[in-house]
């Protein structure tokens, strides 16, 4: 590539889900400035802090830009050989003795990053163990369970048609400050402002007062962990009043209509209304006007996932649309149709094998698997609990889990007292800190993008492929490298694995899984013809272009349309192509082996009894603690962008007044919060945006390891929620962590006391 002279460049910005066009000027190989791109199909211009924030993390110094190894407590720079030589002899022999001694913890990162999405499966396959987590059971693991059980695929998941939907019903979501999620949307503020200028309505369900919840029509407190109660009731409304009318089309295609309208029948608003704290009145109101809406959609998000009954409210969400009528509907919540990697896109249309879950389960606690991995609530004590098949290894891919899992004071002591740990990181943060190699990624900048599992929740069906916008570094291979030779170690290839030849190997598989797949569009070629066609390129390029081509845009390989999509036809539109609005898909997008939309799947059903107990069960009398999310942040890990942490700090517990007096906490004051698992000192933020009886501390924060070196996340360090959160309060169902509803204790913090360190106790 060669770079000279001022140009400009488009590429999507891979830093969330709202996947935003940027307009990049450079001089030569520096970046003078970052805007929206007024011209990308999706986002029209639209950017957030965290774009223009994508220069700091290209020139952050403190991102870790050679292979570190640990040699007594601290890290030196190495050589790749030397790093891969140490991972060879220490992490080989503890596979030998026992793959499932070596656990995997893949971060939220990796959902941005198309060597990550394409190439960790092939490392998890060449370690064989059944010992893998990831962040998303601290996030969308009920979700995307309840969508596969209903649907077929946990990647089946309807999202609101928003641009087109006459009413929004939104529950534990902030899109305002999230830019979407599960919901690939950018520019969500001037989508529900269109919402409401064409006559619409938007309703927001949040213990919080949100930005959201600031646009919208109406909203409503509700207490913390209750939206399945709530939404069971809307439920109730429906059939009682003789307002569920999924018309003949859904109604023909559901399984179990009968046997939701019998669940429903103990979820009466006044019994809900005790347990959620919204009127028995307004529930019954919300429930008449989504049913007589011309067109509705209901939406439940993070705040629906990380609670107790999270599966059953990810559940519920969607019978609700069902029985209005506007599942797969326009104006309704419809099913995205990828140009790539779509699992409800390919074989059989209308049916498949559907989802099958705890396969196994882990060791010491006996959770159920999900999707082939384990909830990270298991993680520490997998480490820390000695006896056969006790985890003495941990590989970790872009991510925090001691800071971003519960309880996560246990988890560092875990950390602490593995055999041998490596990790794949741009920094040494409060997880990495404990490894004994790090292996960088290069900046964004330096590789390829293209979002292949967000575009499979896009309100609008599009693609785009962003090339990189400058020249490899010799000396810091791109990730798939790394996994691969990571992947050669896993299998017993040694350090020095044929990079090249194992990537050939991927691509070969890919093709034969292709070829081996029902009403393929290249059903009938050899292996070797498609190969060659996808000459010269390697590594994610070349399997993305073989999805894009095998897609249901694509060109076939010239047996489909030949102006159908492949990578060179995104290289050559460097704004996106726009592939339409959502359109019906059912029956073709369901994947159960019934070819029938599940409304009650036995371990849904089976789990309504412990709901139906939540209804006479006493409150607890003391506050509860809720997370929330911030439009600078993402989780733990852009906190070292001084772009994104200047101003004042927005890590404060939040606190109604009526609790402030009640508990004598005053505004910028310290308090302190306790709960089974630990406690910190926070400084009070007072605000009626708090329903009374629940506070509020954003989740991802305490910077306050002196053995991290992350300069600009030390000194706007802020308190750890995860201290507080306990990894014995999971979702039944899907063993989703519980990050809303923790009971806790509150107090002032002594002026004694005001010399200890922020988020400890």
């Amino acid at each position: 590539m060669a770079i000279t002279g001022e140009r400009t460049a488009y590429r999507t910005c891979p830093l969330c889900e709202a996947t935003c066009g940027l307009e990049l000027t450079l001089d030569q190989d520096q970046i003078v400035s970052i805007r929206g791109d007024a011209d990308d199909v999706f986002s029209r211009g639209f950017i957030c802090p965290k774009g223009a924030a994508l220069t700091q993390l290209h020139e952050d110094p403190d991102r870790v830009r050679t292979p570190l190894i640990r040699r007594g407590s601290e890290f030196h720079p190495a050589s790749w050989d030397e790093a891969f030589s140490l991972i060879d002899e220490r992490l080989s022999p503890i596979l030998a003795a026992d793959r499932n001694a070596v656990a995997v913890y893949l971060g939220n990162p990796n959902a941005h990053n198309l060597s990550s999405l394409l190439y960790n499966t092939v490392l998890l396959r060449s370690l064989s163990t059944r010992n893998v987590f990831s962040a998303s059971t601290v996030d969308q693991m009920p979700k995307q369970l309840a969508c596969a059980l209903m649907f077929g695929t946990g990647t089946t998941v309807p999202v609101p048609d928003v641009d087109r939907t006459a009413h929004l019903l939104m529950l534990g979501a902030n899109p305002l400050a999230s830019n979407g999620s599960l919901m690939t949307a950018p520019d969500m503020r001037g989508r529900l402002r269109a919402l409401r200028a064409r006559g619409g309505k938007l309703v927001v369900i949040d213990p919080r007062r949100t930005r959201t919840a600031e646009a919208a029509d109406e909203h409503h407190f509700i207490r913390p962990g209750t939206d399945a109660q709530l939404l069971f009731g809307l439920v109730h409304v429906l059939f009682a009043d003789g307002l569920a009318d999924p018309g003949a089309k859904l109604a023909g295609l559901s399984s179990g209509l009968d046997e939701v309208r019998t669940l429903a029948e103990p979820f009466t608003p006044a019994a809900v209304a005790e347990v959620c704290g919204i009127p028995a009145e307004e529930i019954v109101r919300m429930a008449i006007e989504l049913a007589a809406a011309p067109t509705a959609a209901v939406y439940g998000r993070i705040g629906t996932c990380t609670q107790e009954f999270g599966t059953l409210a990810s559940w519920l969400v969607d019978v609700l649309n069902l029985l209005t009528g506007n599942l797969d509907r326009e104006g309704g919540a419809m099913f995205p149709l990828g140009a790539a990697g779509h699992s409800n896109a390919s074989g059989n249309p209308g049916r498949g094998r559907g989802a099958r879950l705890g396969r196994f389960t882990s060791r010491v606690r006996g959770l159920d698997e999900v999707f082939g991995e384990l909830p990270v609530v298991c993680l520490a004590e997998e480490i820390d609990t000695p006896g056969a098949g006790q985890v003495q290894a941990l590989i970790t891919i872009a991510g925090n889990p001691a800071v971003s899992t519960p309880n996560s004071d246990r988890l560092q002591a875990a950390l602490g007292s593995l055999d041998f740990m490596v990790s794949l990181d741009v920094y040494v943060n409060e997880t990495t800190r404990h490894a004994d190699v790090i292996l960088p990624a290069p900046s964004p900048l330096r590789r390829g993008h293209y979002d292949l599992a967000l575009y499979l929740f896009a309100v609008r069906n599009v693609a785009h492929y962003s090339p990189p916008v400058l020249p490899p570094d010799p000396d810091l291979p791109d990730e798939w490298e790394t996994l691969l030779r990571l992947s050669g170690v896993a299998a017993g290839m040694g350090a020095d694995a044929d990079v090249a030849m194992l990537d050939e190997g991927v691509a070969q598989a890919l093709i034969t899984r292709e070829l081996q797949t029902p009403n393929s569009p290249v059903a009938g070629r050899s292996p070797e013809e498609l190969l060659s066609a996808l000459a010269p390129r390697v590594g994610p390029e070349r399997l993305l272009d073989l999805m894009l081509r095998n897609g249901p845009y694509g060109d076939g390989f010239g047996s489909g349309d030949e102006d159908g999509l492949s990578l060179s036809a995104l290289l050559d539109a460097p704004h996106g192509i726009d592939l339409g609005a959502l359109e019906p898909r059912l029956p073709a997008a369901l994947r159960t082996p019934s070819g029938k939309i599940e409304l009650a799947p036995a371990p849904l059903v089976a789990d309504v009894a412990r709901l139906r107990a939540s209804l006479t069960r006493a409150h607890a009398d003391g506050p509860v603690l809720v997370g929330r999310r911030h439009l600078r942040s993402n989780n733990s890990w852009m906190h070292n962008l001084p772009m994104l942490v200047k101003g004042r700090s927005r890590c404060t517990l939040q606190v109604h007044p009526s609790d402030a007096e009640r508990y004598s906490l005053v505004n910028g004051e310290p308090a302190h919060v306790s709960s089974r698992t630990g406690s910190v000192r926070v400084e009070v933020e007072i605000t009626d945006e708090m329903m009374p009886g629940v506070v509020s501390l954003p989740h991802g924060w305490g910077h306050v390891d002196d053995e991290t070196l992350m300069s600009v996340a030390a000194a706007h360090a802020g308190t750890n929620s995860n201290v507080l959160s306990d990894e014995l309060l999971i979702d039944a169902v899907s063993g989703n962590a519980v990050l809303n509803g923790i009971p806790v204790q509150l107090a002032p913090v002594p002026a004694a006391a005001e010399l200890i360190p922020a988020g400890s106790a």
